[in-house]
């Protein structure tokens, strides 16, 4: 094994707690005979009980080192993978490398574990080659990782030889990209342990669609015509979804992602003291073959703060060109993010009667750089009870229309009044109480 592992080129750069790496150095320690072989075994139940953890992380099934060597293909960033991504595979000298290296894994996709079995009376290769997976929720899991890499290492079973392997890894490149990104929906950002910007995947990302959130359809149709010019490579703006709280702010930006996650949209959420880290957020993303909406929630600036001055230089003030496929979509309750005071116009100038305060039009100016500003406004008692009514049929509840509006309105006086979560939160508590009765 570990000569097929010294043979990568483009795949051969891994860390030594790479499991690949570890499996090769104790296949190279087994043929040498320089351990013993109750050391041998502990070493491989290690690695198995790493790739078990795996597994388990991403609801892998059947043939678990298939699957492993799959995802260590589709998140493997190397200069061949990159360009797949972002051009496809075409003709060139670099192919004849990853040939190579794809030639090395089909030997390793097909390695035969019969031997260090009988030598260390174990069976545990044979046992992750028929693996049956304890069934879970969905929600314990990424399943669209899951899936991606359950399919690509059935394709790359079938494959006969190398030439297979590249055709079924390049497309799989080409469909999807390549890392972290191709893989994932949404992310955040946090340091590593040398300092540096690492990108976290989110999991556990609510999986609402547009058609789940009742009314704004006004609002819904700016944002999706915005995004859409966007993923299409047309000329788009920076979007602030401003208004009341519980109108649908962050669940729309949530869906607009699940909408056009197909599209190669992408989301990373970065928060108002990570601001200072913008700059480097976007060098990270700017070559990439995605379309990167950076989120900022709940944006909103006290007077004595001063992070909006790096989102100010960020969005256009700075020397460098924002990237065409980086915007920002940001939530606020507030219209003008950046709270004002009364001491804001003390530096207040009268000329041929037109009032100007610097401080009040450099706070003003940050929302002025968000091309389109959308309102989210609390629906009145009507479309209140309209939300509560269409709500109330999706999850299955024949309440009749006159008693669902009469304990909404109980309900929204007791519980933070009218709005989009109010009905919500409604509805959910109906589903509970109204499942049980029935």
């Amino acid at each position: 094994m570990y000569q097929e592992i010294a043979t990568l080129i483009m795949y051969g750069d891994m860390e030594e707690d790479c499991l690949l790496y570890q499996f090769g150095e104790i296949f190279r320690d087994f043929e040498a005979g320089t351990e013993s072989r109750a050391m041998l075994t502990r070493r491989v139940y290690t690695q198995i009980k790493r790739l078990l953890t795996v597994a388990t992380d991403y609801g892998f099934d059947r043939n678990l080192w298939h699957n492993y060597l799959a995802y260590y293909l589709i998140t493997n960033e190397n200069p061949f993978s990159i360009t797949c991504e972002k051009v496809g595979a075409n003709e060139g000298s670099v192919n004849h490398f990853a040939i190579n290296d794809f030639r090395a894994v089909k030997a390793l996709f097909d390695y035969d574990f019969t031997e260090i079995e009988k030598a260390l009376d174990i069976d545990c290769f044979t046992r992750i080659s028929h693996y049956q997976a304890i069934e879970k929720k969905e929600l314990m899991y990424n399943k669209n990782v899951s899936e991606k890499v359950q399919e690509l290492s059935v394709r790359l079973e079938e494959a006969e030889d190398a030439q297979g392997f590249f055709d079924a890894v390049t497309g799989f490149y080409r469909d999807y990209g390549v890392g972290m990104f191709g893989l994932n929906k949404a992310f955040r950002i946090t340091s590593d342990s040398a300092g540096g910007l690492k990108f976290l995947p989110i999991n556990n990302m609510e999986k609402v669609m547009l058609d789940d959130l009742v009314g704004y359809e006004i609002q819904k149709k700016k944002l999706v015509d915005n995004t859409r010019a966007f993923v299409e490579g047309r000329k788009a703006n920076n979007v602030l979804l401003f208004g009341d709280s519980g109108t649908g702010k962050s669940t729309s930006i949530k869906a607009i992602v699940n909408e056009f996650y197909g599209d190669g949209l992408r989301m990373i959420e970065i928060y108002k003291h990570q601001f200072q880290e913008l700059s480097n957020v976007i060098a990270a993303v700017k070559n990439r073959n995605y379309k990167f909406i950076i989120y900022m929630d709940d944006l909103s600036f006290e007077e004595f703060e001063i992070e909006y001055k790096f989102l100010k230089a960020v969005i256009e003030g700075g020397v460098e060109t924002k990237p065409d496929n980086i915007l920002i979509y940001a939530t606020s309750n507030r219209r003008h993010l950046i709270r004002e005071t009364w001491n804001d116009r003390n530096d207040m100038e009268n000329e041929n009667g037109l009032h100007r305060s610097d401080t009040m039009q450099e706070k003003l100016s940050l929302v002025n750089r968000f091309g389109v500003t959308i309102n989210y406004s609390k629906p009145s008692q009507k479309e209140y009870f309209e939300i509560v009514i269409e709500l109330a049929r999706r999850a299955g509840i024949t309440l009749p229309d006159e008693e669902l509006k009469a304990e909404a309105n109980k309900w929204e006086l007791s519980h933070g009044g009218i709005s989009g979560r109010t009905a919500q939160q409604f509805v959910n508590y109906l589903e509970g109480t109204y499942c049980e009765s029935v």
